[in-house]
């Protein structure tokens, strides 16, 4: 099963590869993806999942191998000699999950607002990655009607951080169809979170 996920941020691709795995009981898929960080997820999404996982360089773009249900390796394909090597990113598997329920830092609002932007603007630029960031209570706010965050928080996702918004929240605001960043996320999001990632950071 071939997917084309070129052109499409993360967390997509790992989506679209964990629907196609539902599919069958044991294959091969493949996922083509043109970005590093698309390509760390899906091998982490792999390695996680007990699947065996070969990234391709081609011209342009990866070629991701996931195979499920079979205990043999794909026959591995020599690289050219000429041909790069794909560099890890900043964003790895131990890195921190981090919940975020408020859309201000303090009682403060208006400094608290600031104090928001700057953390995530530094997050950005530091490269410090939480693995996963869940926005729920009226963080829901940063990911929909905050036109100011929204750019931010879209450079962060192509950085290869996944973004969920709890849908309950966005329910409860009326802001279910407002959504601008990320995916519409549940608990199990939180306690896969929880479960998998070292550290869990909370802001609210």
């Amino acid at each position: 099963m071939l997917i084309d996920a070129r052109g499409i941020g993360c967390p997509k691709p790992v989506l679209m590869a964990e629907e196609a795995l539902a599919q069958i009981q044991e294959g091969l898929i493949e996922i083509l993806v043109d970005n590093e960080a698309s390509v760390s997820n899906l091998t982490r999404f792999a390695n996680k999942n007990g699947f065996y996982t070969e990234n391709i360089k081609e011209d342009n773009y990866w070629r991701v191998k996931i195979v499920k249900g079979y205990p043999c390796e794909i026959p591995a394909e020599k690289q050219k000699e000429d041909q790069p090597q794909m560099q890890p990113t900043s964003l790895q598997p131990s890195a921190y999950f981090l919940i975020v329920a408020t859309d201000t830092m303090g009682k403060e609002e208006e400094l608290g607002k600031i104090l928001m932007k700057a953390f995530f603007e530094t997050m950005k630029v530091t490269k410090e990655l939480p693995q996963t960031i869940f926005f729920l209570n009226a963080g829901v706010k940063l990911t929909t009607v905050n036109e100011e965050f929204i750019p931010l928080l879209k450079d962060i996702e192509a950085m290869g951080v996944e973004i969920f918004s709890c849908g309950t929240c966005l329910k409860h605001y009326n802001l279910e169809s407002a959504l601008k960043v990320g995916y519409r996320g549940t608990t199990n999001h939180i306690i896969e979170g929880l479960k998998d990632a070292k550290k869990t950071v909370w802001i609210g």
